[in-house]
């Protein structure tokens, strides 16, 4: 599994995170060019296979002791912990084969989990601006 998340000061920004047969060259590079901005400066660990990122990033990595890794990538290990509670508190049995939609909306929560109180007027003005359905 790959997983981006978005560094703000005291907390997490938006997140990003994607199931994958393997960790290569190939998975990592589909992932940077979907989620992240050119230039984006990003903090890894010391696996080889994202070395690629490279080539588009600011990228920095770094093979860090255990007890150091909330100093280097803080919010990741993070992500991964509410990942499970959610998984465990909402589903009763996730397969690999539906991963991808777990992931998919376990992000898609995290992403606009302040932007609750936009939601009516969002949703308001959707239904203002859509087109008329017209049945014959």
């Amino acid at each position: 599994m790959l997983i981006a998340v978005e560094s703000k000061v005291k907390r997490a920004g938006f997140i990003a995170m994607q199931a994958v047969d393997s960790v290569c060259h190939e998975a990592v590079n589909d992932f940077v060019a979907r989620h992240l901005n050119a230039q984006q400066e990003v903090h890894t660990d010391g696996l080889a296979a994202l070395n690629i990122i490279d080539n588009t990033q600011q990228h920095e990595a770094r093979v860090t002791p255990s007890e150091l890794v909330d100093e280097w990538l803080p919010w990741v290990h993070i992500a991964i912990g509410n990942l499970k509670a959610f998984l465990l508190g909402t589903f009763h049995g996730v397969s690999g084969k539906y991963l991808h939609e777990y992931l998919s909306e376990f992000c898609y929560r995290f992403n606009r989990r302040k932007m609750e109180k936009e939601i009516p007027n969002r949703r308001l003005n959707l239904a203002i601006i859509h087109a008329p359905v017209h049945s014959y």
